[in-house]
Order: C-alpha cells, then structure tokens, then sequence
C-alpha cells in the first residue's frame, strides 16, 4: 500500500498552531465509527465489509482485559486503500489538491474502549499536536509518529537493496506499528483492534448515510480549509462535512475547537443512524461497501460480524466522546517547533477513569515479584530514594541502580506488556508514571527508569505530578471539555 512519502517533524522553527493551515485532517473514520457502533443492519455487514483492505502483524493486543479497545486513525494520504492516487477531481473536491508539503500524518487519532457487554463506548481523542515519546524516534508529534517511522525505516531497507515495493511495504507496517505502540504507552491501554480510513472516506461515507446535521455558535468563512457556513443548524453533505471537521485556522482554541467539531459530529452521525435506521436501504448498503472497500484498512485478526453483533443494542445515550487532558496548548521545543504538552501521568488518569479503570485497589500482590528502579537523572540517589518509597508501600525490590540504557527524557515503567497490572501497580505508587511496552522483556518483570522530569515518592518535591514548564513560555491552561454522546436532542452548537 503506497500511501506516499514523510516529512520529519524534528528541527528547525515552525508555524505556530493558531497560524497553521493543518495537515489535511482525515475525519473518515467518524463515518466509520458509525458503522462499527451500530447494530442496525448488521446482518448485511458482511457485504460491506468484503473489500476492505486487511493487514496483519501489527503487535496488537488480544482482548484479554474484558473490553475491545480500537484505535480509529485518520490518515492524510493522497492514495486510496489499496494504493491506487485519487483522481485530480477528487483532490479538488477534498481541498487537497494544491498541497506542497507531501508527507504522511495521522491527524485524527481516537481510542474506542467498549466493554464485551456491548452496552457503551468510550472515545477518546488525542490531539495531533501531542508532544510525546515515539519508540524508536524520541519526542515528538503524535501525528508523526507513523510517518516518520515509515521514512525511516524505508530509506534504511532501500539502502540494503531492498526493492522499493517491498520497501513501501515493510516501511508501512513499521509506521503503524510505532503509532500504535505510541498511543498504547500514552494512554496505558493495549489496543486490540485498528482501523485507518484515507482522505476520500469521510467524504463518500457520509454521502452514503444522507448527510448529518451540525451546529454553529457563530459563521465561519475559512478558505484554506473551504469551511464556508452560517451560524445555526444546518445538514452537511460529505464533501462540507470535511472542511467542518478539518477546520482548525481562526478557531479560538485551535485543535481542540477541531476536535470538538469531530466529536458532535460523530455524535450526531451516530445518533441518527441508531434512531433512523438508516442502513436498512439497499442502495445506501451498496454505496457505503464501495466507500469501505476504497478508504477503509483494518487489522486481519478483528471478526467484525461478531462485533458488530454483540452491539445490536447499543444506544446513542451510552456512545460518550472525550478529549485527553492538555497542560499547554501552545508549547513548543527548545528546538522552536511548535507543540501541545501533555503530562503521560495526567492522561493515564484521565484514561482510565474514563473507561471505568481506576480503581484504587490494583488486586496485585505487591510481594509477588521484585522491582528493579534506576536512575536515569542527574540527582543522586534518586533510585535508591524511589525504592525506599515503593518497599514502604509494601514492593518488593531487585536491582537499583544507575541506567545505562541510552538518555531517557521522561519517567517510565517498562514491561513487557502497557497494559501488566503489576507494573500499572508499581507505576500508580511512584505518582502515576507512564507505563511502556518494552519488546524482550521477561514476563512479569518491572523496570522503573526515573529520568530528571521525577517527581514522584522519593524525589525532593515528593509529588505525583511532572513539571513541563522547562524554559518554554507561560503555559496556556485548557479546561477540559464536557463530554458528548450520542443521544442528545439535535446536533449540540460549537465554535
């Protein structure tokens, strides 16, 4: 699958967020989502679902956490699901048509937690801006993550001889690999299922279902991403719907705006579905199985007859939509780029008291395995501080020690798996530290590596929480948005 090249998001000073045309956003997968959380017609799902491009080996989870987690990307490509480019006409009808910057970016990125009862859904939204730790690349963009892990990796498999085919391939699979061990460690939850949907998609899935109503507090006119509405209620057809959920320019609070726009959109999509019955229709059966089949990737493990089955009776009320939590939403890096901060900490909160994980009472036996603790700071002692900490809450501990692994710019715990409950036990003691996958990792072995952004149980300040205020500008606080679902009255009015 050719889905073109990639442009590194590391060095040299960017456009600000608030003047930035973005990335050409790929909301396709709102449509999607409502297909995947509708039970309505799903005893034709098979028809839709034949064409659809499927791929494997992926690294994800296996559904062993009494929940299906999927994780929804939005992919700015220039090429359908099957590699084949779009048409010039259908560049222009998406607005895509002039962009110079080439490149591959996720710029929609939304993990689904809904538990095997079927009965709700949790979709939770990461902005693209997100400033993380991409295995294998360091910090950078979430959006980045999958693009510049397929350049990467591609040039390095073409400089081996490596047919450039084969080389597109492999690249491929590597990037989605990477955003999807990205967003697991982010969030502290092991994606078991993924879906991509290509820049067309969201424009013909949403044709195919009669378009969907929105809302408007105020009029907007915004060329760049061809957002041209009045104030008020008004039905989008798929081709409006794009520049609604795209438009970020002259929106007070940039992404996040864009964000919500994506998710009452969704919300509204879903709610008319599940309250029209919208997929009984022949010919729109028909049409959303030709949109599938063009823009739409999912893993080859994921039996979606099933799934969709088990949701027959979802309801629009118990479909909830919400946004990770952000420290500053104008950051940037000491090397001028422009980013959103967040602290893993917070957002592993935030994750699982949303899908209804956070118990305080973790169930693990804290004697039953030893936790090895190393200092990645430049503060002495500090390894031996936290392991003191972690034996007074009744740990055991191995080694402690300093780390020689290579520099580590933010506090972890390693595992072999994000989601071991023993090292999200040892993680919610040291103050809510990240966990990360780390490949070749003993079963039920845990390593804490404390780097210099500590400041946890054991450190001098002795709190849960990180300081990313560096020597970056005053942090902007963002108030975090009231969730959406899918059973209001109407679309709900926003910026």
């Amino acid at each position: 699958m050719s889905l073109g090249g990639s442009r590194t998001p590391f060095g040299g000073r960017r456009t600000p967020w608030h003047r930035k045309y973005p990335r050409r956003t790929l909301a396709a997968l709102l449509s999607v989502l409502a297909l995947v959380l509708t039970g309505l017609g799903w005893h034709s799902v098979d028809q839709l679902i034949s064409g659809i491009e499927r791929i494997g080996n992926l690294g994800l989870g296996g559904e062993s956490d009494g929940a299906t987690d999927i994780l929804m990307v939005g992919i700015d490509a220039r090429a359908d699901a099957h590699g084949n480019p779009l048409t010039a006409d259908e560049l222009a009808m998406l607005h895509a048509g002039d962009d110079d910057e080439g490149g591959l970016n996720t710029d929609t990125i939304i993990l689904i937690r809904v538990p095997n009862d079927g009965q709700s859904a949790t979709a939770i939204s990461i902005p693209r801006d997100a400033y993380v730790d991409i295995p294998g690349i360091g910090m950078g963009k979430i959006n980045s993550a999958y693009g510049v892990t397929k350049a990467t990796q591609q040039q390095k498999l073409i400089d081996q001889g490596v047919v450039p085919a084969e080389a597109d391939r492999r690249s491929t699979l590597a990037g989605r690999q990477a955003l999807i061990k990205t967003v697991g460690n982010l969030t502290g939850i092991t994606v078991d299922h993924y879906a991509e949907v290509g820049l067309l998609g969201f424009v013909l899935l949403t044709d195919a279902v009669g378009g969907v109503e929105v809302c408007l507090n105020n009029a907007v006119d915004e060329p760049l991403s061809g957002a041209d509405f009045p104030a008020g209620q008004q039905q989008l057809n798929g081709a409006q719907a794009l520049s609604f959920v795209r438009q970020r320019h002259e929106l007070p609070r940039g992404d996040l705006d864009r964000i919500v726009r994506q998710q009452v959109y969704m919300a509204q999509l879903v709610h008319q579905v599940l309250s029209a019955k919208m997929l009984t229709s022949p010919g729109r059966l028909r049409d959303l199985s030709d949109a599938l089949g063009r823009t739409v990737v999912l893993d080859d493990g994921w039996d979606v007859l099933s799934f969709l089955h088990e949701l027959k009776d979802l309801s629009g009320g118990l479909v909830k939509f919400e946004t990770i939590p952000v420290k500053d939403l104008a950051g940037w890096t000491d090397n001028g780029e422009s980013v959103v901060k967040v602290d893993p900490a917070d957002v592993h909160k935030f994750v699982a008291k949303a899908v209804g994980d956070d118990s305080g009472d973790s169930g693990v036996d804290t004697t039953s395995f030893a936790v090895d603790v190393y200092n990645a700071s430049g503060t002495g002692g500090l390894a031996g501080q936290a392991a003191t900490a972690l034996a007074a809450k009744g740990f055991r501990t191995g080694t402690v020690d300093n780390w020689i692994g290579g520099p580590i710019q933010t506090s972890r715990v390693l595992a072999g798996s994000g989601g071991d409950p023993k090292a999200r036990a040892v993680a919610q003691a040291l103050g809510g530290l990240p966990v990360i996958s780390e490949s070749g990792m003993a079963e039920g072995s845990i390593r804490v590596v404390l780097a210099s952004d500590y400041s946890g149980p054991g450190s001098a300040t002795g709190s849960g929480t990180f300081d990313f205020s560096g020597g970056a500008a005053t942090a902007i606080p963002v108030a975090p948005a009231a969730p959406i679902d899918a059973g209001q009255n109407g679309p709900k009015c926003v910026n």
